[in-house]
């Protein structure tokens, strides 16, 4: 099916090539997989939909992917045809298990969708939520990829199939782990404050040879306020006067330094409209917005910042969280100022540009709410699923321990994960901290953590300095064990270590409010 702007065409087609009006439509087996490519003049374009008819047998268990971030929702479940599976999705037979998926960096947004009677590849190539105008070159929409896995592990499988589409990921030199103060601080903080959490940083830290990051989160920027988290910036703000020098004396006490930034979200005089979406949002696709993009990296970098965290380009973009894209990333009627490109394509250039400035200087990229599939190969690190919270184990445990479970085959084969903090203000039973600390620091994954300055008693600092230093090595990679039979997985394996947690209070579960915002638990802490 070929969807136009106020049409659609069906065809059945008897060669690799269907036509209609001016739009064509190839498909090429290769080596590498089944390429599809689109080339159109004038006509708007908006989705292709791939059909192959094979009969899927019932009782089979299926686990799909997600936008961007998971929020709590990942799992294996039974067959649900009117679910939409970006990216790819795993199916198990019996003791086959069967791969489906596109290759990282596709030009379209792309989904799947599976029934008794076949499956179907949705590729949005739309440019924002209005058909793409190609003007007569060919887009390479997607290279889909199928692998079938006989006498290995479910989660053995899903790695292997990870691999197949990401031929060339980034990974840091060394583990990262370190502080963030967001999850005691929510942006309430100041220099002082991030110079006293890298001491309680140093303490903990002290003689490992692979020095921890202190990263400096949305509180920094010289606009930033409790209603608004976007730029300029190029300058701090009063609790945060000289941004070069905080970074100097970061380093000075031998602790590297990272920082969050929100690089579509800038509320600069000199901006154009030209540049901005309807949302007020910067457009991504606008060369300006892309030249100011890089000149940020660029200051960041100098002003010596080792690690990059860049935070909410898929909401901006789309005005949209991942929960919310059911099943299309954004609405219809508006479109990128370069119509000509597909959402897909101006995504991925933009996470190139930012790669591209801070590689020259060695600086990582960790992305949060981005496209993880169209980021793999230009980020180091993901921010793989929704945020934990200092205040809430409900919302660690939905949002920690689903992600870290459901996200750990992209672990180390699109980049390295990051499920987000440890975080503790003294809300939360230690007993339950403790467990989710224990198990984040034994996966293998990116480990940061936000304790409430004077909380620790001097034995739970001892502890935290052991998972810090467990952290800092990442010599294992864990495996849920029971994950499909639960979305919360208590049964691990690290190494040859087989661990444990139980991650249920014995009053059972609170109710959290919001299907998935951010700010409603922490600010008003709506639960019952």
């Amino acid at each position: 099916m070929i969807s136009m702007e106020g049409d659609e065409y069906t065809a059945r087609p008897a060669s690799e090539t269907v036509s209609v009006k001016d739009i064509q439509v190839t498909t090429a087996l290769r080596p590498d997989g089944l390429h599809v490519m689109l080339t159109a003049l004038a006509t708007p374009v908006r989705i292709l939909r791939l059909r192959w008819k094979t009969q899927l047998p019932t009782g089979v268990r299926i686990l799909g992917d997600a936008w961007e971030r998971t929020y709590g929702d990942a799992g294996w479940s039974g067959m649900v045809p009117y679910r939409a599976m970006p990216w790819y999705f795993l199916i198990q037979n019996g003791e086959n298990i069967a791969g489906y998926g596109v290759k990282v960096r596709a030009g379209a947004m792309c989904f799947w969708q599976a029934d008794p009677a076949g499956i179907t590849l949705w590729m949005d190539v739309r440019s924002g939520g209005d058909g793409v105008i190609l003007g007569g070159r060919t887009l390479e929409a997607a290279v889909v990829v199928n692998e079938t896995y006989h006498d290995i592990s479910a989660f053995e499988a899903a790695r292997k199939f990870c691999s197949e589409m990401c031929t060339d990921p980034r990974f840091p030199d060394e583990p990262v782990y370190g502080s963030n103060n967001w999850y005691y601080a929510y942006g309430i903080s100041s220099k002082e404050e991030i110079l006293k959490d890298t001491d309680y940083l140093v303490r903990l830290t002290e003689g490992l040879v692979n020095r921890p990051f202190m990263v400096i989160d949305d509180c920094w920027q010289v606009r930033h306020n409790s209603e608004y988290n976007g730029g300029p910036w190029n300058l701090g703000n009063k609790k945060f006067p000289d941004m070069p020098g905080l970074v100097r004396k970061i380093k000075e006490k031998g602790v590297k330094a990272g920082v969050w930034f929100r690089p579509l979200l800038d509320s600069g005089e000199d901006i154009p409209d030209e540049w901005r979406l309807p949302t007020g949002a910067l457009d991504a696709s606008h060369p300006g917005v892309l030249s100011r993009v890089r000149e940020d990296i660029t200051r960041l970098c100098e002003w010596g910042f080792g690690l990059i965290k860049h935070d909410f380009s898929t909401f901006d973009s789309f005005g949209k969280w991942g929960f919310m894209m059911q099943p299309l990333v954004t609405d219809d009627g508006w479109h990128f100022y370069d119509r000509s490109k597909t959402s897909a394509e101006i995504l991925v250039n933009f996470y190139r540009v930012i790669y591209e400035a801070a590689a020259p200087y060695g600086t990582l990229i960790l992305g949060c709410n981005t496209v993880g599939h169209l980021a793999a190969g230009l980020e180091h690190m993901q921010r793989t699923g929704d945020d934990t919270s200092g205040l809430l184990w409900e919302r660690t445990m939905r949002m920690g321990v689903n992600t870290l479970a459901f996200r750990m085959p992209q672990h180390r084969t699109f980049f390295d994960c990051d499920a987000d903090c440890y975080g503790d203000v003294g809300e939360i039973p230690w007993k339950y901290n403790q467990l989710w600390g224990d198990l984040l620091a034994k996966s293998g994954t990116s480990f940061f953590f936000s304790v409430k300055p004077g909380l620790y008693t001097e034995e739970q600092n001892r502890w935290l300095a052991a998972i810090l230093t467990e952290a800092s090595r990442q010599e294992q990679i864990a495996e849920p064990l029971d994950w499909q039979n639960t979305i919360y997985p208590q049964k691990w394996k690290s190494g040859d270590t087989l661990l444990s947690y139980d991650w249920y209070q014995d009053i059972g579960l609170r109710v959290v409010a919001g299907p998935g915002s951010i700010w409603e638990e922490y600010q008003e802490k709506k639960v019952f």
